[in-house]
């Protein structure tokens, strides 16, 4: 699935696209204002690190910056910059997992 086959279907579809990995499904959910959805489509496999991604990206955007630091660590990435917005990160995580 390419970027924009996943943002095409955030617009037109009512389930995450098939065959996407349970992080892309995360970001699926949270496009959709679905935070809940997110959180438990990245808790599904919490040892895998792009799952640990959208879960740090997910606190990060409810404002749990701890919770959010763990997740990064678990993931094996660090939190973006102050000024790096939550919809530059999601774009980066989204633009990064649909091309794996």
């Amino acid at each position: 699935m390419s970027f924009d086959e996943l943002q095409q279907s955030i617009g037109r579809d009512t389930v995450p696209p098939a065959g996407c990995s349970l992080a892309v499904q995360a970001l699926w959910h949270d496009a959709r204002g679905d935070w809940e959805g997110a959180h438990a489509a990245a808790q599904q496999d919490e040892q895998d690190p792009e799952c640990s991604w959208v879960h740090a990206y997910l606190h990060r955007k409810e404002g749990d910056l701890g919770n959010a630091g763990y997740w990064y660590a678990r993931a094996g990435r660090s939190m973006p910059a102050k000024d790096v917005s939550l919809d530059t990160e999601w774009t980066g995580i989204a633009r990064e997992l649909v091309t794996r």
